[in-house]
């Protein structure tokens, strides 16, 4: 293993030769394993005191490896993971740049570390809220038995701080190897070849996805290894509760910030006439900070957070159906063993795509920036499916009836398809070479702006149906495979099913992460090209020519920036849907496990899980209202921001006799885009906290029906803003680089179609996937609290406060409209 371990190190990532080594020492040897006791203690009591106790990992082995050292190797391959991103980081940051690029970059990150240092003092304010609910939770309602409750809870208080940092640290990580990769590629342009512009944002979104994955995963081993079973379970749920925080934080304001100062940035163009990104123009750096707080920081929290809580629901799941106790422990080695060899498959995925890219395209002078894009997604989807299958078989070949292994290889495969398919149908309807963004120009022509936003309303809603009915069907094949073997295992073996198609989505986490990484970076090189102004230094051509060797060519270099942003747009588009797919799969699996805590493992109060129950068909009915209230509450947040921005910078903007904006002004903008990001996510987060406890608080299925709302509704609401805003971002790109019509009435009819996709793609539906998560995650514990306070003081008590709470929640919705509107503020 030693042998190994160096080669990785020498060939900077995992070689396959590991995958074969890690695998061949995980085949179980079933015979003569240690007497441990195979069945589960009675039925938890109410409230599930017992119901979250993690197994001893050692009393199964595998190929003479117990299962708790076979999972240390995985920490290794975290560390290697680590070491990728950091190396990559160094690497870009070595790159050749220009001055004057560089400048521009740094004054970008000055203004993201600002921004994201006034974020932390926040979700540090949030999560007191969170606290409070946590230790009464923990404290009271289920104390961790022969613990003291003065070492359990500030243990489980820690754990979800972890989870903000875990959220908050790779946010950060992005936006500095962004903030490096932006500036690069906008000088790789410069020698007017394409693939330099391709590699260097992929190289930097693969170091953001090696580096989140891995530390994802080293915190849960390091739970799962290293704190005692009795409490590493709630250990396990305060983590995700915080990072789900963090990353619901990041995400709603991230998305709110972005589309302020994108929205202000944009108009110029058509009220002024000035061309993309122009110096002058004091909303451009707020847009660049934007692209970084929306596009990087939200998606790098929202991934990372996406990837523990689904773990961490199958966790739960696996806890609370599966009774016996040498299954549990296989299905968990299995499950964390399957995340260690996805990280692999990513590695081996990308160096692959990038050899095979690199001899394609390296001296060419055009490509299809989207090719090898869709090539490394393909690519790391069948590598993954083959390790699946492998490294189940020499794990697991003999769980249930010797045929689970291939069985479980094919739900997860679902999910793993999906991670593939998705995006390729998103492209149907997102792509610069799509039809429907085509018609979408077409309808621009002589329908000017009103039929360019009818036509993208269509788009969204085409695509909704068509990727609602993908997943519907990967999740129906992993159904009826399901029926086959696993029900003789757990209760609910469907939902275990369902959980590990959302597991399987994340299949290909760090290459989802990089091609969605991939976008800001194009964005912002555009952008850094126009705000350097290095065209108009003197004697640059020669400059250029003697210190690096090429002859520059600036109209070629601007040609590949907005191409380039073309393939980013897309691929920003993809990764959405899958991330709102995980968040509404795995929801499924965590709502399942609060069913099991309310009917006592299915045997009793199972009737009020039926339209027949009224509470519960009233619970799906409000999920839909507050999915609603969410879109308009994170719009109107974008609304009243970009009218002060917009307000501020056409009073401000100077177009004669300067030739940038002040940075004064920029900063201004800057800080108008922040203080309506913060009142919004504000407002948002209250009423999302209220409103999980008033209605966990009024009646247990109820809650049930909510959640199960609130992803449904979540689910195809997102998918169709998301999708329309993709289509109507490419519809002006396609005005800009193939009709070369920037400044026509065409361009400007695009432009407002745009703006209003801006809050539509980047703040409504992407901030939906952690207001789910959370949501589900901290009604495990609100759900559990309301149940408990009813058996003690009586459903009066329980009935009061849900009152409250619900008046509290509306304080809040009023607050996310009457307060943020426009004429409510100076």
């Amino acid at each position: 293993m030693i042998v190994t371990v160096q080669t990785l190190l020498a060939r900077v990532f995992v070689p396959a030769t590991v995958v074969l080594t890690l695998a061949a020492a995980t085949r179980p040897v079933l015979a003569a394993q240690p007497a441990v006791a195979t069945e589960r203690a009675a039925s938890p009591a109410a409230g599930g005191e017992a119901s979250l106790v993690l197994p001893d990992l050692s009393v199964v082995a595998f190929h003479g490896v117990n299962g708790r050292t076979l999972l240390m190797s995985g920490l290794v391959i975290c560390a290697l993971g680590f070491g990728f991103g950091v190396l990559t980081f160094t690497q870009l940051k070595n790159l050749p740049v220009h001055e004057s690029m560089r400048e521009v970059s740094e004054l970008i990150y000055e203004t993201c570390k600002t921004y994201l240092v006034t974020q932390g003092r926040f979700i540090l304010l949030l999560w007191a809220f969170i606290a409070v609910i946590i230790a009464a939770y923990y404290g009271w309602l289920v104390p961790v038995p022969d613990k003291s409750i003065a070492v359990t809870v500030p243990i489980i208080l820690i754990f979800s701080l972890i989870g903000i940092a875990g959220s908050y640290g790779v946010a950060w990580f992005g936006i500095r190897v962004n903030t490096f990769a932006n500036s690069r590629t906008a000088f790789a342009s410069l020698r007017g070849k394409p693939f330099p512009l391709h590699a260097i944002p992929l190289r930097a979104g693969m170091s953001v996805g090696m580096l989140l994955i891995s530390v994802e995963l080293f915190m849960m081993l390091c739970i799962l290894l290293f704190i005692p079973g009795d409490y590493a379970g709630p250990c396990f749920i305060g983590f995700a509760i915080g990072e789900s925080l963090g990353a619901a934080a990041l995400r709603i304001a991230g998305g709110i910030f972005t589309k302020i100062a994108d929205i202000g940035s944009d108009l110029m163009k058509i009220v002024f006439n000035i061309k993309e990104d122009d110096a002058r123009n004091p909303g451009v750096i707020a847009d660049c900070t934007g692209d970084n707080a929306g596009d990087s920081v939200g998606p790098t929290a929202d991934g990372f957070e996406t990837y523990g809580v689904t773990g961490v629901a199958l966790i739960t799941f696996i806890l609370l159906a599966v009774a016996n106790v040498r299954v549990q422990v296989e299905l968990l080695v299995w499950i964390f063993v399957m995340r260690i060899m996805m990280i692999i498959a990513s590695g081996l995925s990308y160096f692959l795509n990038d050899a095979i890219a690199r001899g394609r395209y390296a001296n060419v002078d055009r490509m299809n920036f989207e090719a090898p894009l869709t090539s490394l997604v393909w690519l790391t989807s069948v590598v993954s499916v083959a390790i699946t299958y492998i490294v189940s078989y020499l794990l697991i070949p003999n769980l249930g009836d010797g045929t689970l292994w291939w069985k479980l290889s094919t739900i997860i495969t679902c999910g793993t398809l999906a991670g593939a398919i998705i995006p390729e149908l998103v492209k149907v309807f997102t792509s610069v070479e799509s039809g429907h963004v085509k018609e979408i120009v077409t309808s621009s022509r002589e329908g000017g702006a009103s039929l360019n936003i009818l036509s993208g309303f269509v788009a969204g809603n085409f695509s909704a149906y068509w990727l609602g009915l993908s997943i519907v069907t990967l999740m129906t094949i992993a159904y009826y495979v399901s029926l086959y073997g696993l029900g003789a295992l757990m209760i609910a073996p469907s939902v275990f099913a369902f959980g590990l198609v959302a597991f399987g989505f994340l299949g290909m986490g760090p290459v989802t992460i990089a091609v969605d990484s991939y976008g800001p970076v194009t964005d912002n090189a555009q952008s850094i090209f126009e705000l350097s102004i290095i065209e108009q230094l003197p004697g640059i051509k020669e400059s250029l020519k003697r210190q690096h060797g090429f002859d520059v060519r600036f109209d070629r270099a601007k040609d590949l920036l907005e191409e380039n942003d073309g393939a980013g747009n897309t691929f920003k588009a993809t990764a959405k849907p899958v991330l709102i797919g995980t968040a509404v799969v795995g929801a499924t699996t965590m709502i399942f496990s609060i069913i099991v805590l309310l009917t006592h493992e299915l045997t009793q109060d199972v009737e009020k899980l039926s339209l027949l129950h009224p509470p519960f068909l009233l619970g799906l009915i409000t999920g839909g209202a507050v999915i609603y209230w969410f879109t308009g509450a994170s719009a109107q947040a974008v609304t009243t921001g970009a009218y002060r921005a917009v307000e501020f910078i056409k009073a401000n903007i100077k177009l004669e006799g300067v030739e940038k904006a002040s940075v004064a002004d920029s900063k201004k903008v800057v800080e108008i885009c922040t203080q309506y990001a913060q009142r919004g996510m504000f407002n948002i987060f209250l009423t999302v906290f209220f409103s999980t406890l008033a209605f966990a608080f009024y009646e247990p299925f109820f809650f049930i029906g909510y959640l199960i709302s609130i992803a449904l509704f979540g689910l195809y609401q997102a998918i169709f803003m998301a999708n329309a805003g993709g289509a109507w971002d490419n519809a002006k790109k396609i005005v800009e680089v193939e009709l070369k019509a920037k400044g026509t009435p065409l361009h400007a009819a695009t432009v407002v179609g745009d703006t209003v996709g801006d809050p539509f793609k980047d703040t409504s539906s992407v901030a939906m996937n952690p207001v789910i998560k959370f949501t589900t995650l901290f009604g495990l514990l609100a759900v559990q609290l309301a149940v408990r306070l009813t058996t003690d003081a009586g459903p009066m008590m329980s009935h009061g406060l849900a009152a409250a709470f619900f008046a509290l929640s509306l304080v809040f919705v009023w607050r996310s409209f009457y307060g943020m509107r426009i004429g409510s503020a100076s």
